[in-house]
């Protein structure tokens, strides 16, 4: 397996899907229910397989990730070959921002002395997907990237 396997509620979401999936390779409801009666290992497989497949295609049209900490916040722009970074800092340890509260004093003092911002560029060591996905697990979400446009016009400007 190349990621990890879907849980059971994204599975149970993406129902049609993994129909759709099942059929592309003539397997029917009746056969699938038999399949994972009598070679649960098979069906393993066919999970694990689906699971990649999904991954892959999210992974493929992701253009931002965030993380948030309760004194960092990690920005990322993916691109082809490269990924580019935001690292905001908070210098003052009572800070939060995993709450609503730290976020508004993010926003009050993002260009004091108060918050340390760091860009960074790199290329991917890996495979691109394979990398991004590494993000995701140490706890990075896709996101819209909205926070980063804002943050990165105002450092272009």
């Amino acid at each position: 397996m190349k990621y990890a396997r879907l849980t059971k509620e994204q599975f149970d979401e993406l129902t049609p899907e993994f129909s759709t999936f099942l059929a592309t390779q003539t397997i029917d409801k009746a056969e699938w229910d038999a399949i994972k009666a009598e070679k649960p290992e098979v069906a393993e497989q066919e999970l694990d397989v689906f699971s990649d497949l999904i991954w892959e295609g999210v992974l493929s049209r992701a253009e931002y990730l965030e993380h948030f900490s309760k004194n960092h916040i990690f920005l990322f722009q993916c691109f082809e070959s490269e990924i580019k970074s935001i690292v905001l800092k908070s210098a003052v340890p009572e800070t939060d921002f995993l709450s609503k509260e730290g976020l508004q004093w993010l926003s009050d003092n993002m260009f004091t002395e108060n918050v340390e911002m760091q860009l960074g560029k790199k290329e991917y060591t890996e495979e691109r997907n394979v990398s991004l996905f590494a993000l995701i697990q140490q706890g990075a979400f896709l996101s819209d990237g909205q926070l980063y446009k804002q943050i990165n016009s105002i450092i272009e400007s």
